[in-house]
């Protein structure tokens, strides 16, 4: 699901809020997970999963198509760890 189609589909299940007021609560949340991890902070939201920072030591690669070894240098990346309730969704059968 895109951006665009949360947009859509909240503005369809809730016809009391107009396309625009959707798209700035959705703005408002992205930029809060955001900003969050820019802070090196988590952002938990109860039943659906959690968003952190991990962080990658500096290493040496290999380039693919040469095979030279090439540094890699250390850094942070967003990882996502999903929430007990909406495993469970996913996995029903």
């Amino acid at each position: 699901m895109t951006r665009s189609e949360l947009i859509q589909h909240m503005a369809h299940k809730y016809p009391e809020l107009t396309a625009d007021q959707v798209e700035r609560m959705v703005g408002v949340i992205f930029d809060e997970i955001t900003s969050a991890l820019a802070q090196h902070k988590r952002a938990e939201f109860r039943n659906f999963g959690a968003f952190s920072i991990r962080h990658r030591k500096a290493r040496v690669g290999r380039n693919p198509r040469t095979g030279a070894k090439v540094p890699v240098r250390e850094k942070d990346f967003p990882f996502f760890k999903c929430g007990r309730t909406l495993l469970s969704h996913m996995n029903k059968w």
